[in-house]
């Protein structure tokens, strides 16, 4: 079966969904997998940057991650966690890894490639991330912005593993 004409669970949809709502786009993701793997493929293009984003999103542990994660950012954003969790997740506090735990669930499923893409994305903050970094917006992103960098880093990490043909 190809993948466009593929079934998305529930799940699934609901993931792209709250992605989509929250102003991800699956081309913001691909752009940041173009970001991370243009140098290393002269003729890459973004529709294969696509591909491999929807194949990441594909996989049901990521589509828990995205919900979870937006979820809680959701929740944080409307007030309506106990103390000290709300006020830590608002703020987005540097001690507060666990955001970067969940995303890290995303990275790993493409091997050790994964986390070092992730780390230039997230300390980079290209693209999308700068705009789900911004704290002027009045949003919580606190898990989303890991959680898309995660998507491209295993985006990338797959389009690499398919270039050297280990996948």
């Amino acid at each position: 079966m190809s993948e466009e004409k593929r079934i998305m669970s529930k799940i699934e949809q609901a993931a792209r969904k709250w992605l989509e709502e929250r102003g991800v786009t699956i081309e913001d993701i691909a752009e940041l997998v173009y970001y991370l793997q243009s140098k290393y493929h002269p003729n890459l293009q973004i529709e294969e940057c696509i591909r491999n984003v929807d194949r990441v999103i594909a996989k049901r542990e990521v589509q828990n991650a995205i919900l979870t994660g937006i979820q809680l950012d959701k929740l944080a954003e409307s007030g309506l966690l106990d103390e000290p969790l709300q006020t830590t997740i608002k703020n987005d506090e540097g001690l507060y890894g666990i955001d970067e735990i969940l995303a890290l669930s995303i990275v790993n499923i493409y091997g050790s490639i994964g986390f070092t893409n992730y780390g230039y994305v997230d300390k980079e903050k290209p693209g999308i991330l700068k705009y789900l970094n911004d704290k002027s917006s009045g949003k919580c992103h606190t898990f989303l912005d890991d959680i898309v960098g995660a998507i491209a880093a295993a985006a990338s990490s797959r389009l690499a593993h398919r270039a050297a043909n280990t996948e």
